[in-house]
């Protein structure tokens, strides 16, 4: 190929780009050979798309070139066999043994043979070379690093790796050049001309009006950038616009060939007429090309894909020769947010597992109901932040149900929520789930939720529910697995309608009606969208969506403006209006990003006729439903999946969206902002209210808990600023009438005495267990992991049953003491130490896979599938006392030693990067901020200090501040972790509990103790502190303000025959994804879980706000109140 065909080539990948054809360019890239593209090669990988990544390597070499090609394929192909190892998938490992890694047999055998002997291991990482192995993100990313260094090594790949330097557009400038060239050659050259075409030399209409022939503006046409040495044609340049042409409708409405309906008179509805309009029944196949009405004239291929980061967006406006770039329009260049888009994050709360569906009240604003991928409801007030209601899930009446579904539940009894709704009016509310079943609650205000229907719905899952009112009779309509759509009475539960027709798993309906005339559509997962009448008439239309697999529909709030949203199976996603009346698309909305496929669907929702909102790309974006143009993209202050679950709520002013780690943020405009402080101020006000009234019997008690507590200005401890716990006061709220006409209602601490008031459990002993040292749950929450003082490791497991279907840790099933097959025990090393006089630690992978633990010893580094040793470092001195996995990668640990001093040390290298000094005294507490890039450190010297994890420089340090008439012991522990904020962190002392802001290193409140304080954690969402005692009490606070709200007395959970001075918790931990579980490491080796009765469903309740004790500066509040008949530490 010469040289000049070589730099067409170029540029023509430089015009796909710009197209954003991105599948064409990369297949061009790999097919020429000329260009190979890293960033596309680096995306492939960290996807796992090894079929794509190998023929892309293809274009450029083949395994047998050379050393650095058969190195390359090796290390995808090892790594490819080592995922399918990972998930147990051995028929794919020795799939992928055969056809792919046998190959390099003939190279080296007794590398193949060992690569072989990987299937007989339970774990991989048992083999030692592979025992530093991480989860799949990092194990990818350290072979990316690798595969570019054999890349830019490999001589085939010389001079492929850097793209031509061109101008934006290059191959239309000189489109462009060719065009003024015909055109200066024209014979009768006219001052506008109007060309049309590229297929044929361009010449001017003949004066007497023949024309030249002059197809459609073609997409690829738009405005002129200037063609360098070629003079203006005219007065205002060489091509002046012209108007666009109007554009044919896209997709036609179909009629069902084996339905016969009666005709009937056509409207301008989706489905009007007495029974279906004309214009639905006549097919009209999908063209090509996208219509836009909007100024910006979309071509197809713009509409349809979003641009790569860092190049420069370009919009095709309606002008008649090329495109030039057009600031103010495109992706990196997007409108600013309107204020009255919900864009604030004013909420982040927890539910304890994933959330699938969410849905706002329809009258109730601040209500939020909540369905997660464990069958768990959750009701939230989030004005309040109070969870009032939290169910799992459960058949009501087993008794009834089909045997499928009793098979089904048998055999897996793991259930998901597809779909939560409220009934238009708010008193009822519905929930989908994964397995035949339909549950629908009627709702009394408050927490009084009740059953009220349960329907074995579908063979299978039941994917989407919706309730409409068809002839002024409330429903309930559903769809499932089993290609039916079918419609109950919501009073009785009777089926009344049973729609077939559809040859795939219905993905979702959508209820509406025109003119009186009630109709469903419904989309199934081959992309087949149908509507239906409430009769037995079958579909009335039959068409394909874009994407043509998941599809949502829903209409603007006002009901006359038809959207979809669907993702394709290969990570396509779209937005698009419908023109009901011609059943045609009317415009598609730009900005989706294409991702791997099994990332997940996209959700949608509209708010305010005017907004659409989509979860993609670890953001939710926006867009002004009259602009095809995306308008603003917001992360929620990051941690958003790839595809978050978004709703508004009824007017738009707040907006949930799903979180990693089971949160759920909520979104506000400058209108929601203000009616959550409405919701807080008038809920303190009551609180005030009700407390004035029965203050005349107010006991010292409730005087002493409220004591500091701040006002709602803007001072630097107010809750709001805390992003803490509010709930008291929607406990508060609901109980006005009540309280205010009763003195007697005062607020009392919950005092637990009996064990019959809460749920405990003591966890199976073992015998050559001593005292607890340490403990904590897995994160996936069904474990608990246990480090005795005698340096062994214990792991209790709960499993799936039918009285725990989920499978997580809970204090009504007994777990299960877990050792390996081989009945080895984590040990840590403790060569000459005496462990009972060490200081023990540890901490565990984020992924569960591997526990790093001390007891006085070398550090040492378990599996935590078969409890093997992997390695040892760190020899002494100076011994560990603390350790911490960084958030970002599990490859850096902070280790604090009994020297005073802090080490960052690399695993992968086994090296030392820092050493951090500033301690005076062993180092007890370590905690990362992955939001301020800090490392918070505390020791024995009752000293803070703030470290930036950037560089390792000090930041910041403070003393604690030390209560009145105390003295700090010796060698008292100081610990630290930080709030869910990520900003605040708690601070847990024998003396106090104190939380402190971070960039200041202020205190911002304290919590004076007189009993001794062994240890103290958040619950899971920070809304809770749990701090065990000395004399074995455990109290519960709420984090905002640290104000006790419940008491666990030792009689609770210690037999009478224990004496609580010789047997007290030492060690406090909180449940991953459960607020109200907490478990205990006593001194006499025993672990107890609780959690309160499912009756309260939460500890105690907070103290209402005493008037005139706020303050407007950091209290120390002080609960051991003298002459208190509670007394208080």
């Amino acid at each position: 190929m010469s040289s000049l065909s070589r730099e067409l080539v170029f540029l023509i990948l430089q015009f796909l780009d710009e197209e954003k054809f991105k599948e064409t360019v990369h297949k061009l890239e790999q097919e020429s050979g000329f260009y190979f593209n890293m960033k596309y090669f680096e995306d492939e990988v960290h996807n796992g798309n090894w079929d794509e990544v190998e023929r892309y390597l293809s274009g450029f070499t083949k395994v047998d070139d050379n050393r650095y090609s058969m190195k390359i394929f090796f290390e995808i192909r090892k790594q490819k066999y080592l995922e399918a190892l990972d998930k147990h998938d051995r028929s794919k490992a020795v799939d992928i043994l055969v056809k792919d890694l046998k190959v390099f047999a003939t190279f080296n055998e007794e590398l193949f043979k060992e690569i072989t002997q990987l299937l007989t291991l339970e774990n991989f990482r048992e083999n030692e070379q592979l025992s530093k192995y991480g989860d799949t993100k990092s194990a990818r990313a350290i072979m990316l690093v690798e595969l570019k260094k054999l890349i830019e090594a490999n001589p085939l790949f010389r001079d492929k790796l850097q793209f031509p330097t061109l101008k934006n557009s290059r191959l239309r400038t000189l489109i462009n050049q060719s065009l003024n060239w015909q055109h200066q050659l024209c014979k009768n050259p006219r001052p506008n001309p109007d060309i049309k075409t590229l297929f044929v030399d361009h010449t001017c209409a003949q004066p007497n009006g023949a024309r030249a022939p002059s197809p459609a503006n073609n997409p690829l046409l738009g405005s002129l950038p200037k063609a360098g040495g070629f003079p203006p044609l005219g007065a205002h340049g060489p091509f002046q616009p012209t108007p666009a042409p109007v554009p044919t409708p896209l997709a036609g409405w179909m009629s069902n060939p084996s339905v016969t309906h009666p005709a009937v008179s056509g409207g301008p509805i989706g489905l009007g007429g007495p029974s279906i309009p004309a214009a639905l029944k006549h097919p009209r196949t999908p063209p090509a090309n996208i219509s836009v009405d909007y100024p910006p004239g979309d071509s197809d291929h713009v509409a349809k894909r979003t641009r790569p980061m860092g190049i420069t967006d370009e919009v095709n406006l309606p002008v008649n020769v090329l495109p030039v770039t057009f600031p103010g329009h495109g992706h990196s260049q997007a409108f600013n947010a309107p204020d009255d888009l919900p864009k604030t994050v004013t909420r982040t709360l927890n539910q304890g597992s994933s959330p699938m569906s969410m849905d706002f009240h329809p009258q109730q604003h601040t209500l939020l109901l909540v369905g997660t991928n464990v069958g768990d409801i959750g009701l939230w007030e989030v004005g309040s932040r109070e969870r009032l209601v939290l169910r799992n899930f459960k058949v009501w009446d087993v008794g009834v149900c089909s045997m499928p579904l009793q098979a089904a539940l048998v055999k897996d009894p793991g259930v998901s929520v597809n779909r939560i709704i409220w009934s238009p009016d708010g008193t009822l509310f519905g929930v989908a789930y994964s397995r035949h079943i339909v549950q629908i609650y009627s709702y009394h205000g408050g927490d009084d939720v009740r059953q009220h229907l349960e329907i074995d719905a579908h063979v299978g899952g039941v994917n989407d529910l919706a309730f409409s009112n068809p002839n002024k009779q409330l429903c309930v309509i559903t769809c499932g697995d089993d290609k039916t759509i079918k419609v109950w009475d919501a009073g009785t539960g009777a089926k009344q309608y049973t729609f077939e027709g559809h040859e795939a798993p219905v993905y979702s309906v959508c209820p509406h009606y025109k003119e009186n005339i009630q109709f469903i559509f419904s989309t199934a997962l081959d992309g087949k969208i149908k509507a239906w009448l409430y009769d037995n008439m079958g579909s009335r239309v039959d068409y394909d969506a874009p994407g043509r697999w998941c599809t949502t529909m829903a209409y603007s709030a006002d009901g006359t403006r038809l959207f979809s949203c669907g993702t394709s199976k290969d990570g396509e996603s779209y937005i698009v209006e419908w023109n009901e009346s011609e059943g045609a698309v009317k415009r598609t909305y730009q900005g989706f990003r294409k991702r791997s496929s099994g990332v997940g669907v996209v959700q949608f929702d509209t708010t305010k006729n005017r907004f659409l909102a989509a979860g993609d790309d670890f953001s939710i974006k926006f867009w002004d439903m009259d602009n095809v143009q995306l308008l603003t993209s917001i992360d929620a202050d990051g941690g958003l999946p790839a595809s978050p679950r978004i709703r508004f709520n009824k007017d738009g002013t707040l907006l949930a969206v799903s979180g990693n780690e089971n949160v759920i943020k909520i979104l506000a405009n400058s209108e929601g902002v203000r009616l959550l402080r409405t919701f807080e101020n008038l809920s303190y006000d009551v609180s005030r209210a009700s407390e004035t009234v029965s203050k005349p019997t107010i006991s010292s008690i409730t005087a002493a808990a409220t004591s500091g507590v701040t006002d709602r200005g803007p001072s630097v401890v107010s809750i709001a600023g805390m992003n803490g716990d509010t709930r008291n006061l929607g406990d508060v709220k609901p109980r006005l009438t009540e309280e205010t006409n009763d003195k007697s209602k005062i607020w009392k601490l919950t005092e637990i005495n009996e064990p019959s008031q809460c749920r405990a459990l003591r966890l199976p002993e073992n015998l050559r267990t001593t005292k607890i040292s340490r403990l904590i749950y897995t994160n996936s929450g069904n474990a608990i992991l246990a480090l005795a003082a005698n340096a062994i490791h214990l792991l209790w497991k709960w499993q799936r049953s039918d009285r725990n279907s989920s499978g997580k840790a809970t204090a009504s099933v007994s777990p299960q003491l877990w050792q390996p097959p081989s009945g080895i025990l984590m040990t840590n090393d403790i060569t000459d130490i005496n462990p009972e006089e060490s200081v023990p630690c540890f901490a565990l992978s984020k992924n569960d896979s591997y526990v790093m633990s001390a007891s006085g010893g070398k550090i040492s580094l378990f599996n935590m599938m078969t409890f093997k040793t992997m390695t040892t470092f760190m020899p002494l001195p100076p011994a560990a006392t603390f350790l911490a996995f960084h958030p970002q990668d599990n490859n850096i640990i902070a280790i604090g030693m009994d020297d005073s001093t802090i080490h960052i040390y690399n695993v992968r290298v086994d090296e030392v990067k820092s050493k951090l000094k500033g301690h005076s005294k062993r180092i007890t507490g370590l905690a990362f901020s992955h939001e301020l890039n800090v490392l918070v450190s505390s020791g024995a010297d009752a000293q803070l200090c703030v470290w930036n994890s950037d560089g390792w420089e000090k930041q910041k340090s403070k003393f604690l501040q030390v209560p009145p008439g105390r003295t700090l012991s010796a060698q008292s522990d100081t610990r630290v972790q930080f709030h869910q904020d990520q900003v605040h962190f708690l601070v847990v002392h024998e003396t106090q509990l104190a939380i402190y802001e971070t960039t200041k290193l202020e205190c911002v409140k304290q919590w004076v103790a007189t009993a001794p304080i062994s240890h103290a954690t958040f619950s899971c969402d920070s809304q809770l502190v749990y701090a065990s005692f000395l004399d074995a009490t455990v109290s519960v606070f709420t984090a905002a303000n640290l104000r006790l709200r419940c008491r666990i007395n030792p009689s609770s959970y210690l037999p009478a025959s224990l004496s609580s001075s010789s047997v007290h918790p030492l060690v406090i931990a909180a449940h991953p994804q459960e607020p109200n579980q907490f478990a205990l490491g006593l001194s006499d080796g025993g672990v107890h879980v609780f959690e309160p009765l499912e009756s309260e469903g939460k500890w105690g309740v907070p103290p209402p706000v005493e008037n005139g004790s706020a303050s407007t500066v950091p209290a120390l509040s002080s609960v051991g109140a003298s002459g208190s008949d509670q007394p208080q530490r």
